[in-house]
């Protein structure tokens, strides 16, 4: 059940309703899918001597697309014990650049922000990121079973597993699960058998992404976040190559041909400020294609199961806070399963669906023009004697939202609507907004 009738992040009804099992621990648990989410679930818990199935599909085609994390994930990676792993494949993040147009952007780098806790990240090809995150479950302890799933619903909501997933599930744990997780991405299994309420975002836009060579950087090791004259575009630097994606509105992109190749090709060098680096760029995989939009389930828990990751829900992809939202998310869904209560599971969600809210409110302000109108105006006044005064206290900030760990500070985000709303000197955010 899909609604547009509230808005992105808010419940329908401003609450959670669940009841848990009651008066039994949780002590094997299924989880569906082995993507970032489902993986570090399945470390955090087997690490903790739960009997983990973690359940994952067949050989999949590779996956052509590289993740830019956010400092805040760093963190996490070294929970994992994965960080040293990842830096051997990925390249260093030392900032992030935002391109406005063709007048130009800025740039800033994460040492450069007072009191944040991690000064860099990494870029990363997701195909070896996510593979390294489903070893380190299966060091820590987790059977992996190569099955796909099937779910069965009963009265009441609860759920289990179908007669040859359950005995594949047996066969790894030697019981039945008592918890089962869904952590199978945007298919979001759980939701679409109990057909969950779930709220859909504004925007639907394509988004075409490959990965190239020979494409100049603003500043090496920075993920580049290109406002387009239609959509808005990315450039993320790996060791070998650039991985570039188009996020721009399908029926515009139909214009620039049939194929998401031809449309992919000829939209870089049509666009004014894509044209500029793609000149002598040159593409070296297919174009992979999906839509791309925002959504969320209004619940996250029922009597015997959760969702997890994407499965839950997923924002915009602008300032790619998916991952840390999983990662997150993961880690606090497996203290709430360790502890097994209602008051466990329904703090789970608050912080799942508030992460949401707040990111995707952050995403609305780069959609309306005024984070980008508010990054201008920022860079002339701080030159004035006023603005140098008042510089350091918004570096402290308002960048921290960036690197992941401000979306946990109220006073951060409250200043950062406060300034999107009043700080635009004037100056009319709709000449940057993303269209």
């Amino acid at each position: 059940m899909l609604s547009s009738g509230t808005s992105f992040g808010e419940a329908s009804n401003g609450a959670v309703r669940f009841s848990v099992m009651s008066g039994r621990r949780i002590e094997n648990v299924a989880i569906l899918g082995g993507g970032p989410a489902g993986s570090s679930l399945a470390t955090h818990l087997a690490r903790r001597g739960l009997g983990v199935a973690l359940f994952t599909r067949g050989k999949r085609p590779p996956i052509i697309v590289g993740e830019s994390l956010l400092p805040a994930i760093v963190p996490h990676l070294r929970k994992l014990g994965v960080e040293k792993e990842v830096a051997s494949f990925s390249r260093f993040k030392g900032g992030a650049t935002f391109i406005f147009d063709q007048k130009g952007g800025m740039s800033f780098q994460f040492h450069d922000v007072p009191s944040v806790s991690t000064t860099y990240s990494y870029n990363v090809p997701r195909d070896r990121f996510d593979e390294t995150l489903l070893e380190a479950a299966r060091r820590a302890g987790a059977q992996q079973i190569h099955h796909s799933v099937g779910l069965e619903a009963s009265e009441g909501e609860f759920l289990r597993l179908d007669e040859e997933s359950r005995e594949a599930a047996r066969s790894a744990l030697g019981a039945d699960p008592d918890w089962i997780v869904d952590a199978t991405g945007r298919s979001r299994l759980i939701a679409n058998l109990l057909d969950l309420p779930a709220i859909v975002g504004d925007r639907r836009d394509a988004a075409l992404h490959a990965h190239m060579e020979g494409v100049p950087m603003e500043t090496e090791g920075n993920v580049h976040t290109d406002r387009l004259e239609h959509g808005w575009g990315w450039r993320i630097p790996l060791p070998d190559c650039v991985s570039v994606g188009l996020v721009v509105g399908d029926e515009f992109l139909h214009k620039f041909g049939n194929s998401s190749e031809e449309q992919f090709d000829a939209y870089l060098r049509a666009d004014a400020v894509t044209r500029e680096w793609a000149r002598d760029a040159r593409r070296t995989t297919p174009v992979i294609r999906y839509t791309n939009y925002q959504l969320r389930s209004e619940r996250g828990c029922g009597p015997n199961w959760s969702l997890v990751g994407d499965a839950f829900g997923f924002v915009d992809p602008v300032f790619s806070s998916g991952m840390l939202i999983g990662l997150q998310s993961s880690e606090a869904l497996a203290a709430a399963i360790l502890k097994g209560t209602d008051r466990a599971f329904q703090k789970y969600e608050r912080f799942v669906l508030r992460n949401l809210r707040v990111w995707q409110q952050v995403v609305g302000y780069y959609y309306n023009g005024r984070l980008l109108t508010l990054f201008r105006v920022g860079e002339y006044v701080r030159q004035t004697p006023p603005g140098r005064m008042m510089d350091f206290h918004f570096r402290r900030h308002m960048p921290r939202i960036f690197t992941g760990e401000g979306t946990t500070n109220p006073y951060s985000l409250g200043l950062v609507a406060f300034m999107c709303r009043y700080g635009l000197a004037g100056n009319d955010p709709r000449e940057l907004e993303v269209h």
